[in-house]
């Protein structure tokens, strides 16, 4: 028996739609992480990009458990000597909620050129709509 290896004339990507609203932040990600990837195809392999494009709606809308608005921080250097910069997660998802989910994304996906290709493949937007609906995404519940 051999081992199958995926071509990338076989390869065919899907566009899907998940709603954040009311659901964990992480749990969404590690969802759209896993479109991304490929993981829920059988022709799944690590050393092929194999994944789906990933429409996430009302990222503002998303829920961090606990005390995670006021305690987690997210931390940037500007490239500055002591320009280094901190925004509570309270403010981040009030200002910028799509980059927050993006950020959260991107942390479960491998710093791999497969991983940098599989992230220009997701779409974040605030609120409830978006402008890919000529590539009829299929809505993703879990």
């Amino acid at each position: 028996m051999s081992t199958y290896m995926p071509k990338a004339a076989d390869i065919t990507r899907k566009w899907y739609v998940i709603d954040a609203a009311g659901k964990t932040l992480g749990k969404t990600a590690v969802e759209a992480a896993n479109l991304l990837r490929g993981k829920n195809k059988p022709t799944f392999v690590p050393h092929e990009d194999c994944g789906d494009f990933v429409i996430i709606i009302n990222c503002d809308k998303a829920v961090l458990t606990g005390k995670k608005l006021e305690q987690k921080t997210y931390y940037h250097h500007t490239g500055y000597i002591g320009h280094l910069k901190e925004v509570k997660y309270g403010t981040l998802m009030q200002t910028k909620p799509e980059f927050a989910m993006t950020k959260a994304v991107k942390g479960m996906i491998p710093d791999t050129v497969i991983g940098r290709q599989a992230l220009t493949r997701l779409r974040c937007y605030k609120g409830g709509e978006h402008p890919h609906a000529a590539q009829k995404p299929e809505v993703y519940e879990f």
